[in-house]
């Protein structure tokens, strides 16, 4: 049994591992020939700061020449100037029951974890630092902010394979930790499927401390039923199981009309506050969502 048990758990690694690998392929891909370029200007600096000087050339402002080293030297040099970035970008991550649900190739924790890696692997190449925080009903998983792509793929491994303790949701924990750890204004990206209730006034405050975006993950079959007969759904957080007859028509439209109602207030309350939100699907890619987000941020900039 113990023999079969060590196979096992290697077997679950050795798993682990290749998703990761194959997260960061494509994640790198996508950062260097798409997004780091729309990251870098959406989520700038705090500043620019003196780095050097050089020598004058015709097409450089005469505003920046430095007169003192210009009359040492006997040339014209200027003032080099460079952002000064060092942001910290927090990934708030919801790892509830409910994240595991997926009907499609991936399910919405597997979504999450690429989008993660490819917001974290744009940061580390911005050379920002990237902290996680993993939440159910209470904070799971803390990271520290940190540098390097090291820390990043500790990230991705951790949205992926993360055991939660609690199965229900709850959000205002995961953002007073927010709150308490990030003394400066810090980026913070918001990954749930926002299935609960309760987060807006924590919301609230932390959209006044931090640049706040929330990244809303859902799977086709929350929005639709299919007409396959009798259906026996679970609650993956509370449990609760119930038969529902799928090809009675009322019974779907029903179901669409509630979703359709939960979505709609949930946007509404993003709105209220001021929280820009990107809306990401198990069963399309995240790309074009994501670039149209960073590109309305530049613009808008």
């Amino acid at each position: 049994m113990t023999l079969k048990a060590s196979k096992d758990v290697n077997a679950t690694l050795q798993e682990l591992v290749r998703k990761v690998r194959r997260i960061e392929i494509r994640s790198r891909h996508l950062v260097n020939d798409v997004f780091l370029g729309e990251y870098h200007s959406v989520f700038r600096g705090r500043g620019i700061e003196f780095s050097e000087v050089r020598e004058y050339e015709p097409s450089d402002d005469i505003r920046i020449i430095d007169w003192n080293v210009t009359a040492r030297m006997g040339f014209p040099y200027v003032k080099k100037f460079v952002e000064e970035r060092e942001l910290t970008v927090y990934l708030v991550v919801d790892v509830s029951g409910s994240s595991s649900f997926g009907t499609t190739a991936q399910t919405k924790r597997e979504v999450a974890s690429e989008v993660c890696a490819l917001l974290a692997l744009s940061a580390i190449q911005s050379n920002d630092r990237v902290g996680l925080i993993a939440f159910s009903d209470r904070v799971e998983k803390f990271l520290p902010p940190r540098k390097g792509v090291r820390h990043a793929l500790r990230l991705i491994r951790e949205v992926l394979s993360l055991q939660p303790q609690g199965r229900g949701t709850d959000m205002t924990a995961a953002l007073g930790l927010l709150n308490n750890i990030a003394r400066r204004r810090s980026i913070a990206f918001l990954v749930s499927d926002f299935l609960t209730e309760g987060y807006v006034a924590a919301l609230r405050v932390a959209s006044r401390r931090h640049d706040l975006v929330a990244l809303a993950i859902t799977d086709p079959r929350e929005m639709e039923l299919p007409a396959v007969g009798l259906l026996e759904v679970t609650d993956a957080e509370t449990g609760e199981t119930v038969v529902v007859d799928t090809l009675d028509r009322s019974v779907r439209q029903a179901y669409a009309e509630s979703a359709r109602r939960q979505r709609d207030a949930r946007q509404n309350r993003l709105n209220s506050i001021g929280v820009d939100q990107v809306e990401i699907a198990t069963d399309r890619s995240y790309v074009q969502p994501l670039l149209a987000f960073f590109q309305k941020r530049s613009s808008r900039r």
